[in-house]
């Protein structure tokens, strides 16, 4: 099955700070690809996975669960500490999720934790009924390109597949539980109209990680895929600087 366009899975191989990079659900690493493009020239190791059933149809992605998204996201911080000093992880979105998951499974690998738009909570009416829709549908309407920005197309699905979106509640409620084992400290970006994920998942990830810090970021020009909207620099150089400001390595501090 060939891919969508820019839907490619995204390695640099840099110094000894590594950083992963989790795309949303029924999106692709075209979201994130600026994002990574910026931490790589900067020095960083990065990685940047394309989770099964992402970047090519909503059929391949319905025979997928959460559980393997989530192992795809762990393959990659498995690679980086193999390599690095330390690690860092990112998200938008799901992929947030999945970045505040990782550092939940690996407490000692995590050094640090950003996510943009982070999803933990279902949020959007087509998602709380997918375990039941999933027995009599296929598919429901897309949540992909919530973009200010003129213009810009992040290639995601047009439709919700709903088989794997069945599978994120098992994600999202283990997540929310584990949400108080996190030390690592967390940068959280949230866009002040996001027409994908409303305000419960921030509250919730503010309310519950309570042993570590959590700096919210709002964006004020952009919608749900912030990564690649009006305020996407934001991120990036205020990722760069999360990263530096809690490096260990001299790479990290480093301008």
């Amino acid at each position: 099955m060939s891919l969508l366009p820019g839907a490619g899975a995204f390695r640099h191989d840099g110094g000894s700070v590594g950083v992963v990079l989790c795309h949303g659900f029924t999106g692709s690493p075209r979201s994130m690809r600026p994002w990574a493009d910026h931490l790589a020239a900067a020095g960083m190791t990065v990685r940047l996975p394309l989770l099964p059933g992402h970047g090519t149809t909503w059929q391949d992605m319905n025979l997928t669960t959460s559980d393997q998204w989530l192992a795809t996201a762990e393959e990659a911080l498995q690679d980086l500490r193999g390599r690095c000093d330390e690690v860092f992880v990112m998200g938008l979105s799901m992929g947030g999720c999945l970045a505040l998951r990782l550092a939940q499974l690996h407490p000692g690998a995590v050094s640090g934790i950003v996510v943009v738009n982070p999803s933990i909570a279902v949020e959007n009416r087509g998602l709380h009924v997918a375990p039941l829709l999933k027995h009599v549908l296929r598919s429901t309407r897309g949540l992909t390109n919530d973009i200010k920005r003129p213009g810009v197309d992040e290639h995601g699905y047009d439709r919700v597949p709903l088989a794997a979106a069945a599978t994120l509640p098992r994600l999202w409620r283990a997540t929310r539980r584990g949400l108080a084992s996190i030390t690592a400290p967390i940068l959280a970006y949230r866009s002040s109209e996001d027409h994908v994920i409303g305000p419960a998942s921030m509250r919730i990830l503010t309310e519950g990680a309570v042993n570590t810090t959590v700096t919210v970021v709002t964006l004020e020009n952009s919608y749900h895929v912030a990564t690649l909207d009006h305020d996407a620099q934001t991120v990036f150089e205020g990722s760069l600087a999360f990263v530096r400001g809690h490096s260990r390595s001299g790479e990290g501090t480093a301008a």
